[in-house]
């Protein structure tokens, strides 16, 4: 069974790879908050039971001394995790956590939020449900596409209609979209409407999470260049382990369009995710076999793993330290003209 803890193996791990790496300053910009009573019953599905009843900003904070110690989280975007059961609730929980922060709190000023979207949610509902200064954006998720058979294969459009991305545009939002298709990024029918997106609403800010859904970095590597010349898309880092998308993406869009996401609270699981054939496959702690003939495993929080995945395409990458701030920070900061 899966548990929810720091070992002495994380922090290992934090002095070995990353104490001389991780910035002052932090801006998650991929991060869900949600609680129990969200779910049907107050009963979450087994993969979260083990988690903290209450998933809100305070805890955040808390539990981001484990993957960056020292203070140094100084805001996020945050979302909620229910894209069934009671999302409108979760929503509201979201609005409540990142809403009229004291002037004091530093960390709370720098918290904005998405609006997770269904397909059939009309813009009259979605612009209710945003705001300029807090809930700056939408999230969609392909398990609400309006689709026949498994919504892993749903073209973009069955989770993200077009008149919600012209909403987006008329009104400036940030968009989170994690696409699907076996291969990701590399598949033409995703690049196509990614451009077409972008290009018809030059106001509309598209985020596409886990490096263009880089869990196997050459669906990244081998569908980059369709994105480029576009002015408003960018990237998050989360929860992507293997360092191979991150350098396709800084390479071809430039370094100014990577963001420093955790996917909390998948970042606090312990396992990570790596490329096998034309997929890729998550280990997690719970279902891998500990007892290797030649060592015994110590796997790490899914957060370090990526944490480390990114340290290496910045060294392969030899970029700057103000180049790294500026994923970890700057550009989320640029990105919503805070």
């Amino acid at each position: 069974m899966a548990t929810w803890r720091q070992n002495e193996a994380d922090r290992a791990f934090i002095e070995r790879y990353l104490a001389d790496f991780l910035p002052e300053r932090i801006f998650d910009a991929h991060a869900h908050l949600f609680a129990h009573e969200h779910f049907d019953q107050n009963e979450p599905p087994p993969e979260f039971s083990y988690m903290p009843e209450r998933l809100g900003l305070d805890e955040y904070r808390q539990y981001m001394e484990w993957i960056h110690p020292g203070n140094r989280t100084l805001g996020g975007l945050f979302f909620g995790l229910l894209f069934g059961d009671d999302r409108f609730a979760n929503n509201d929980f979201v609005r409540g956590e990142v809403g009229a922060p004291a002037e004091e709190d530093a960390f709370r000023q720098r918290c904005y939020g998405q609006l997770v979207v269904a397909p059939e949610d009309d813009p009259g509902t979605i612009r209710a449900g945003v705001s300029p200064e807090r809930m700056v954006g939408l999230k969609c998720y392909h398990t609400m596409a309006k689709v026949d058979g498994p919504t892993f294969q749903a073209p973009i459009e069955a989770y993200l209609p077009e008149e919600q991305v012209q909403v987006a545009h008329e009104e400036g939002l940030t968009i989170t979209l994690h696409m699907v298709r076996d291969r990701a990024l590399a598949d033409p029918v995703n690049q196509a409407t990614i451009r077409r997106y972008c290009e018809r609403y030059p106001n509309m800010r598209l985020i596409l999470a886990h490096a263009a859904r880089g869990f196997n970095p050459w669906h990244t590597i081998q569908g980059i260049r369709s994105l480029a010349g576009l002015d408003n898309v960018w990237f998050d880092t989360s929860a992507v382990t293997e360092a191979g998308a991150f350098e396709a993406i800084v390479e071809v869009m430039g370094h100014e369009r990577l963001l420093y996401g955790t996917d909390f609270p998948v970042s606090h699981l312990r396992g990570r995710c790596v490329a096998m054939g034309d997929s890729f496959h998550w280990f997690y702690e719970d279902e891998m076999d500990l007892d290797e003939k030649h060592t015994t495993l110590q796997p790490v929080l899914i957060g370090l793993e990526s944490l480390r995945a990114l340290r290496l395409a910045c060294w392969r990458l030899k970029l700057s330290e103000s180049q790294i701030e500026d994923i970890f920070y700057w550009n989320a900061m640029r990105l919503l003209d805070r």
